[in-house]
């Protein structure tokens, strides 16, 4: 394969831990791999290790920050669903908030788990006093929690948290913590007291955290990497350092007080200077990506769950660490914009799913986002039909819908099993794939659906170029190519990195998280989305692996 092949050094693919290949000979990567599926809580170990949460991939890695290598160490597909942030007890123990099914759980030194506590709504900040086990809760009116390992009913601290995020204990023995909502930070005594707001007017604080000499640092979770100084016990300064990272998400210090930083919105583990310079660690990418399209000039966009994003822009001469911002290797943002699946490019916007129900319309040159509709079940693959609606496979409810200029919606087929994605050839037709049903359909001015190909493995991403239909067998991990014309079939690529991990496979359906938790988002179904390009190329969301796939088809089997 060719391009930015492989992995960086010393990390192992996220993708069943070997490097992935393609049978299609011009393959080529337009991006890095990413190790990780976003980072979210980190926490050095017992061992001297950062154990990173990784929330859209289900599992935790431990990075060897002095020989350069990861470790998965709690897999996906184990009890373990959405680790959102981890503590390590005194005794070693690490403690994992599992935020979308609310769950506690300790993971002994010897690897074995049990369930600390189960009552707990979308457990987020979680942290270790002693012997001793916080938690708090992200929503609106959340609470914070003392739990007991060994058993006990929960103590509740406090309530009434403006969403609450990561936490640690101050020098003061206080427990530190942020109201996202609000931009604020309050302590509270660990046995309980009145609340104390120790600092207002924070921008978008995700996390608190003390460096070795007691400064507190709150990092804001918007698209600048912007980390507050305060100098709480000292002179009470206040200082702003901003780093580039989007997305910031979580800290922790070494003993060097060294600082190293993690984000949601693209994972990577990154060290952050005073000054605001970085040093990249583990590098950053996609955390997908899920719906991929091109807009006329060539401009490849992904839609990432967290962001908009395209390839790498690499610029002559500037390396990828000292910069002060990105990493030479990390995708450009377009724009921040949780939470984004689906994408199609129709001039100068772009139109965008999200499959927590809306469908939204962005205008790079504006930077202006627009409302379409909302409350939708699921939506996901969106294309624009020949008379300029937009036209959205409504995953969740079966359905493909049109949505019009005014926004007024029309149902265009109902009753399907799972539909993923749509697409239009040249003679205005609409074409559907159905990832439960294992087939590419055709639609007819009635809504009846024709089937074009089926025996598929769960087809997602689906596009035409030319004479021929493309969908992306995530089942199967493959491309299949369609003529329209013969209905002749052929794989145009193999062995992709897409689709569930080999190691650890799909879940079952009564295990999947779900999509919303106490009415905020929950996880995400990923998404392989695949586009056709104006140089008669195609590009896959190469989802496995967090790259962007470029191919130069065959038109038709040798």
């Amino acid at each position: 394969m060719r391009g930015t092949d492989g992995q960086a050094a010393g990390y192992p693919s996220r993708f069943g831990g070997t490097g992935s290949r393609s049978a299609h000979p011009t393959a080529e990567r337009l991006n890095p791999a990413n190790p990780l599926w976003g980072s979210n809580g980190i926490a050095f170990g017992p061992d001297g290790r950062l154990y990173v949460a990784e929330f859209l991939g289900g599992r935790i890695s431990a990075v060897d920050l002095a020989r350069g290598e990861l470790d998965v160490v709690v897999p996906a597909g184990g009890p373990v669903l959405s680790p959102d942030d981890l503590a390590f007890g005194a005794d070693g123990s690490m403690y994992i908030a599992d935020l979308v099914p609310g769950r506690v759980w300790r993971r002994t030194p010897r690897g074995e788990y049990s369930l600390v506590c189960d009552e707990v709504k979308n457990p987020n900040g979680i942290t270790c006093v002693g012997d001793r086990l916080f938690v708090n809760e992200m929503k609106p009116g959340g609470r914070l929690l003392e739990l007991f390992p060994d058993g006990g009913e929960p103590v509740v601290l406090t309530e009434g948290l403006a969403m609450g995020n990561a936490m640690q204990r101050g020098p003061d023995g206080c427990l530190y913590y942020p109201h996202m909502m609000s931009g604020q930070v309050w302590r509270i005594p660990p046995d309980g007291g009145e609340p104390e707001m120790v600092a207002d007017q924070v921008d978008r604080p995700v996390a608190v955290r003390f460096d070795q000499g007691g400064v507190l640092h709150v990092l804001s979770l918007g698209p600048e990497g912007r980390v507050t100084r305060i100098d709480l016990h000292g002179s009470g300064s206040r200082t702003l350092v901003t780093s580039g990272v989007v997305g910031l998400d979580n800290a922790a210090f070494d003993a060097e007080n060294r600082m190293y930083v993690s984000s949601y919105a693209s994972g990577g583990i990154t060290e952050m200077r005073p000054d605001g310079r970085t040093r990249v660690i583990v590098p950053r990418g996609f955390d997908g990506p899920y719906g991929v399209t091109v807009g006329p000039g060539g401009t490849v966009y992904a839609a990432d769950h967290y962001r908009v994003a395209g390839p790498p822009v690499t610029r002559e001469g500037v390396r990828a660490d000292d910069t002060g911002g990105a990493d030479a290797g990390e995708p450009a943002v377009h724009v921040l914009a949780p939470f984004v699946h689906g994408i199609v490019a129709e001039g100068g916007l772009l139109h965008l799913t999200s499959q927590f129900g809306d469908v939204r319309t962005y205008d790079p040159g504006q930077g202006s986002m627009r409302a379409r509709v909302g409350g939708l079940d699921r939506p996901m693959g969106i294309a624009v039909s020949p008379s300029g609606s937009l036209v959205v496979a409504e995953t969740g409810a079966g359905r493909v819908l049109a949505v019009d200029g005014d926004d007024k919606v029309t149902v265009l087929a109902e009753g399907l099993r799972r539909p993923v994605d749509v697409a239009f050839d040249g003679a205005g037709r609409c074409y559907v794939s159905d990832e439960q049903a294992g087939a590419v359909l055709r639609l007819g001015p009635d809504g009846a659906a024709a089937v074009v190909a089926d025996g598929l493995g769960a087809p997602q991403g689906l596009t035409v170029l030319g004479d021929a239909l493309y969908a992306v067998e995530t089942g199967h991990r493959r491309v299949r190519a369609i003529s329209l014309t013969t209905s002749e079939s052929w794989t145009e690529a193999e062995d992709l990195p897409v689709g569930p991990s080999p190691d650890a496979g799909p879940l079952p359906p009564e295990d999947e998280p779900a999509l919303f938790a106490h009415g905020l988002p929950g996880l995400a179904r990923r998404f392989a989305g695949i586009a056709a390009a104006p140089d008669g190329s195609l590009v896959l969301s190469a989802d496995g692996e967090g790259t962007l796939l470029r191919l130069t088809p065959s038109g038709r089997p040798t």
